[in-house]
């Protein structure tokens, strides 16, 4: 090789190198990876932050939170720089970098976080493939079912949208009656005495009597022009719940698609006092003492007099309320799609605490079992044990779709329901599960295939039913499992 060939090659290395340090230095330091936890000392989480420059070269983040089933998503907004301060308002994240640090808040000021640099991020996990019982029986009923059974007696009674109130034999699986109501049910029943009753988006809500399925008397609730949205993949004003039918010394308590709220004489059907609430009431209600408390889609939560219909107080909860109030030790457990389930004081509506769902609607109604709030979630894709005293988190444990039902608690086990669905953002299977009530512990799992549309598996929750489980899917099917 010549001088002048070894001369041209060395000043090609040369003003390469040049270029390579001068693109390292101009690289801001946030980019890359970091690992790290976000939350309270009610509940820490993992958080991975991916820094990167898009085709513009703007700075981004690709956001992934194992507990919501983020993993690698790409975050929307635009992640600001001043000095050593890393912002980005989309997801309320603001961090100081300190050479192989970040700290500061991720999701908020109450929320504090900390980062370190990393060579991965964690990556999605699949579901386990374990055993489980097979069905003592399946029925299928007309329409889709959302509606909860509700099991009495050995009898669970379920309405379908396709208009019709089954009463099915829980130890066979035989349909004792059907009664043909006329519209669509996506509500729970109510079940007192010999009488049993429930609503329907006809606007009635029905008696009737439970060994014959005769109606007794209907009660118009004047909401039969009120549109539902059944869940979609874009449009999220969806409500695919029902007021249920609360009874209690003579009076049946139920809400509306108008925001109505009613109680009704159990024995002849008439009015006894009407409260109006300015979004719809798509849940059941609670009583404890002389109030009877309820949510609505007007993002409040309200305790009347139960005797005159009277607002003793009202609650913001910031956002759609389509969850049944559950009252303990003199506080009021709910959840909203705000990403909270909340802590209320019974008798002044004043908050004592709220558990942050990491971006989740909390949609499931709780559970109180010896001292633990068992409770679902939507995207959260998790079944929940909680603190009520303080709202702490015992555990958390995937069960791969939406856990929107109510689960079952027994002596050492929870069964839960889920939903799947597709097309969506993230990845939602349908399922019936067995968890350690101790540990969280997913035991077994009974997987249910894709039956086409946006969502299928389990919406409402399951049912004890003496030495089974009673379950509907929104296929349509009523499912006993053997506990």
């Amino acid at each position: 090789m010549s001088i002048r060939s070894r001369t041209v090659i060395a000043l090609a290395f040369a003003f390469s190198s040049a270029a390579a340090v001068a693109a390292e230095s101009a690289r801001d330091p946030v980019e890359g990876l970091w690992l790290g936890t976000a939350g309270t000392d009610r509940e820490r989480i993992e958080v991975g932050l991916d820094f990167h420059r898009d085709a513009e070269g703007k700075l981004r983040i690709k956001l992934t939170q194992p507990i919501m089933n983020f993993f690698g998503i790409t975050d929307p907004g635009e992640v600001k720089r001043d000095g050593n301060r890393v912002v980005d308002e989309a997801i309320f994240l603001d961090l100081t970098l300190d050479g192989d640090s970040l700290t500061g808040h991720y999701p908020g000021p109450k929320s504090p976080a900390t980062f370190r640099r990393v060579d991965k991020l964690p990556t999605e996990a699949q579901p386990p493939s374990l055993a489980s019982a097979a069905p003592l029986w399946q029925t299928r009923l007309n329409g889709q079912v959302y509606a909860a059974p509700i099991v009495a007696d050995g009898v669970a009674y379920v309405g379908t949208t396709g208009g019709v109130f089954n009463a099915v034999d829980t130890k066979t699986g035989k349909i004792a009656w059907a009664f043909g109501a006329g519209g669509p049910i996506f509500g729970a029943a109510g079940v007192a005495g010999d009488a049993v009753y429930f609503a329907s988006d006809n606007g009635f809500l029905f008696k009737l009597d439970r060994a014959s399925g005769k109606e007794v008397w209907r009660y118009d609730l004047g909401d039969r022009a009120i549109p539902r949205v059944l869940p979609h993949p874009a449009v999220f004003a969806w409500d695919w719940q029902g007021a249920q039918p609360l009874v209690a010394d003579g009076i049946v308590y139920v809400g509306a698609g108008d925001g109505g709220f009613h109680a009704v004489d159990a024995a002849s059907g008439e009015r006894k006092w009407r409260f109006a609430a300015s979004g719809k009431i798509r849940s059941g209600a609670a009583i404890s003492g002389n109030d009877v408390f309820f949510g609505s889609a007007d993002h409040f939560v309200y305790a009347l007099d139960r005797r005159s219909g009277a607002e003793h107080w009202r609650f913001d909860t910031k956002a759609d309320v389509d969850a049944t109030p559950v009252i303990h030790n003199g506080k009021l457990l709910i959840g909203n799609r705000g990403y909270g389930l909340f802590a209320i004081a019974a008798d002044s509506g004043t908050e004592l605490w709220k558990n942050y769902f990491w971006g989740s609607w909390v949609e499931s109604t709780p559970v109180v079992v010896d001292g633990t709030i068992y409770i679902g979630s939507s995207d959260l894709r998790r079944v929940s044990a909680i603190d009520p005293a303080d709202g702490r988190v015992i555990w958390r444990s995937d069960v791969y779709g939406w856990a929107w039902a109510t689960p079952v608690v027994t002596k050492d086990k929870i069964y839960a329901g889920a939903a799947g669905g597709t097309p969506y953002e993230l990845h939602h299977v349908a399922s019936f599960s067995t968890l350690d009530r101790k540990t969280g512990k997913l035991l077994a799992r009974w997987p249910i295939a894709d039956t086409g549309g946006h969502q299928w598996g389990i919406a409402g929750s399951p049912a004890l039913a003496g030495d089974s489980i009673v379950f509907a899917t929104i296929a349509g099917s009523l499912y006993a499992f053997p506990l």
